[in-house]
């Protein structure tokens, strides 16, 4: 019953310091190598193509894309909850050519379930080599702008608003009716999978309406 206690009041301690929050997992960067010319750096919304090589906490590799499957770099989009978290964070303001090692907290990676071959609450460490860079089709800022409950998935809602925002931007005045139509149009378009919300990936994949 002690352990229990001292447990509670540590915990309640932290949260009282911290302001009421516990303090946010934080992904461990290493930078191995950075080229000596960086014509842009990566950000959120960016694709990325990436070899890389994946650690357990006990050396244990358990991916390598140099090695296994077709020994391809693979693509993604960085921001969009394509890859685990530790990524999203950890690769930012990389530049093709540089390599990165993280360590990646549970939390950021595959958390209580873990997957496949990685044990739940696993520590994860990446060896990842950036080789290009390519604008996105759709910048994160904008999903971000849209996504007004911060839920990484667009409602009509949210659509309707963005869209009688942005005509009154440009002179004109709102106009429920049109932009209702508008905001079906778009849906039957966009929303892929028919749960009435534009995902982050369909949002980045499919936007010419928006």
């Amino acid at each position: 019953m002690f352990l229990v206690c001292l447990s509670w009041f540590c915990t309640s301690l932290l949260v009282f310091v911290s302001g009421g929050k516990l303090p946010e997992a934080e992904v461990k960067i290493t930078v191995l190598h950075k080229p000596f010319l960086c014509h842009r750096k990566s950000k959120y919304g960016d694709i990325l193509l990436v070899h890389h090589e994946g650690y357990l906490q006990n050396g244990t590799k358990f991916h390598s894309s140099y090695s296994q499957g077709d020994k391809q770099p693979v693509w993604f989009t960085l921001g969009i909850k394509e890859v685990i978290k530790g990524w999203d964070k950890g690769l930012q303001g990389m530049c093709a050519g540089e390599k990165r090692r993280l360590v990646v907290p549970p939390a950021l990676a595959y958390g209580k379930e873990g997957k496949g071959k990685i044990p739940p609450e696993s520590t994860l460490t990446f060896n990842i080599e950036v080789m290009e860079i390519r604008n996105g089709p759709r910048s994160h800022e904008s999903f971000q702008e849209m996504d007004l409950n911060d839920d990484w998935k667009l409602s009509k809602d949210e659509v309707k608003e963005y869209l009688r925002k942005e005509f009154q931007r440009h002179g004109y005045p709102p106009n429920d009716t049109h932009h209702e139509q508008m905001v079906e149009d778009i849906f039957k378009k966009e929303d892929e999978n028919e749960d009435g919300f534009i995902s982050s990936r369909e949002f980045t994949y499919k936007h010419d309406e928006l």
